[in-house]
């Protein structure tokens, strides 16, 4: 048994996080689901992702909200998804007027807490005054760095901001809100998701003339790709030959998108900008199980094997669902429970290839105290701690006596410690890839901010914050059990 202070003669060096060659990231609640814990997500998933997509609306001059509009018209006959006054998204409850205690800002807290950014899908009235959106950008500013994506799938016809304005009217809007927002929250994004190129036949995006002047407004590009997709649920079953459901090949996915991507290019003076598939995924109510896994699989493959670097990241939609987009269904006699699917296993194995992770690099020597700068999931600094293992561990402990808010990996496997957590196991390190032979690895802590937000004290670095490390954990490794067996 090993136990003592893990920085006794062990020499520390200062790392750096940076970005995977293509992010992933993870949509987690929408229509379709409730929110999970970042907790519950992180020891499933066993890494973070980039970025967490959360799906809201606003539409604030309304009767009705800020009640979810399933809630605000329950009487309602409703034969489809958007049948609702506005779209039936969890309300977004900041803004004018608004409250920055509701559940979109604990959940972007809980998602930077663990080291992760946030994407916040935001549908909302084209109508909406600039009052509103200074409020939403100063809502947003602590969040940065944030990917905004306004009035999604805007070449669509379904929500509610499209039936209220012209096409050209929703893509002034976008141009506008951009604006505004980018003058009084540098630190956010704005993403603009159309449809881009949709038949095989054409050289055009969709709608293209009327959406051509949102392509230099926006900081990133996006289309949402489904592979196969049932938007008829829960009205309605996929059954063969229904009109509510549709499926295509993994491989004309990905021409189409990428086909998209050149297009934007051209349409931005062969300028290029971050491209991403904003929602992913191939429904199980049209595909079945075992072929969304193969369809998934089969995507990812073309994308490493791909020698143009063209993707920035890809979002799958979503964790845990109600019908069959999630890597999880939803229980359907207790919500908070989940049903992991076939697809979760296919997803982490590719959460863990190389085309994913994010770039770790650095080997300057540190000594404590450290302070480390945490600019986001793409721009964090951080410690990497040598650990020797003689042999895979039967206990492997860290015990803290400080409040700091960390993100550690170990052997692969990542672990949130909240600044009151006084004990960290490492040992579900070690259940998947067990340690064969003596092993030299390390332990990898960040310091993502403990509130979620970017604190005031900073001043108006508004992409930063600042963790001092003045101490580090004891460590408990045993290689056997505390009581030999007596069979």
């Amino acid at each position: 048994m090993r136990t003592g202070d893990l920085s006794a003669n062990q020499p520390l060096t200062r790392i750096h996080m940076g970005s995977a060659r293509i992010a992933m990231d993870l949509t987690d609640g929408s229509e379709r689901g409730e929110y999970v814990s970042q907790d519950y997500i992180l020891h499933t998933l066993g890494r973070p992702v980039r970025s967490v997509n959360l799906m809201y609306c606003y539409y604030p001059l309304d009767e009705g909200f800020p009640l979810r509009a399933r809630d605000a018209f329950p009487d309602r006959a409703v034969s489809f998804q958007w049948d609702y006054p506005y779209d039936d998204y969890f309300p977004y409850t900041g803004g004018l007027n608004g409250s920055r205690g509701g559940a979109v800002f604990r959940q972007m807290q809980d998602i930077r807490r663990h080291g992760q950014d946030v994407t916040l899908t935001l549908t909302c009235d084209p109508h909406i005054t600039d009052e509103h959106l200074i409020a939403i950008a100063e809502d947003l500013k602590p969040y940065g760095p944030l990917m905004l994506r306004l009035n999604h799938e805007a070449t669509g016809s379904w929500f509610a901001f499209s039936k209220r304005a012209s096409y050209e009217e929703v893509a002034a809007f976008f141009v506008h809100a951009s604006e505004v927002i980018r003058a009084h929250a540098p630190n956010v994004q704005t993403v603009i998701c159309i449809g881009g190129i949709e038949d095989p036949a054409s050289a055009e995006m969709v709608r293209e003339a009327e959406f051509a002047c949102t392509i230099p407004a926006a900081d990133i590009w996006s289309v949402d790709k489904y592979m196969a997709l049932h938007w008829g649920w829960p009205f309605d079953v996929a059954k063969p030959g229904g009109r509510s459901h549709r499926r295509d090949t993994y491989q004309n996915v990905y021409d189409l998108t990428k086909r998209s991507f050149r297009r934007f290019t051209e349409l931005n003076n062969g300028q290029t900008k971050p491209m991403v598939m904003s929602e992913f995924n191939a429904d199980g109510d049209v595909t079945g199980p075992y072929e969304q896994c193969d369809m998934v699989d089969g995507f990812f493959r073309l994308l490493k094997a791909d020698p143009e670097r063209w993707l920035t990241a890809i979002n799958f939609y979503q964790f845990r669902d109600r019908g069959r987009l999630g890597l999880e269904t939803e229980e359907p006699s207790d919500p908070r429970c989940g049903i992991a699917q076939p697809v979760m296993q296919t997803f982490k194995s590719w959460l863990r290839d190389s085309m994913f992770l994010p770039e770790i690099t650095g080997q300057e020597p540190a000594v404590l105290p450290v302070t480390l700068r945490w600019g986001g999931a793409e721009d964090a600094e951080g410690l990497a701690i040598p650990l020797h293992l003689d042999d895979n561990p039967h206990f492997c402990e860290l015990y803290f006596s400080d409040e700091g808010n960390y993100m550690l990996e170990c052997n692969g496997k990542w672990f949130y410690k909240a600044p009151q957590t006084k004990f960290v196991d490492l040992m579900p390190a070690f259940y998947e890839d067990t340690l064969m032979t003596p092993c030299d690895l390390q332990i990898r802590l960040f310091a993502p901010p403990a509130s979620g937000k970017n604190e005031p004290e900073h001043g108006d670095d508004l992409l930063n914050s600042y963790t001092t490390v003045t101490s580090l954990p004891e460590i408990r490794i045993a290689y056997d059990p505390v009581e030999a067996s007596r069979d």
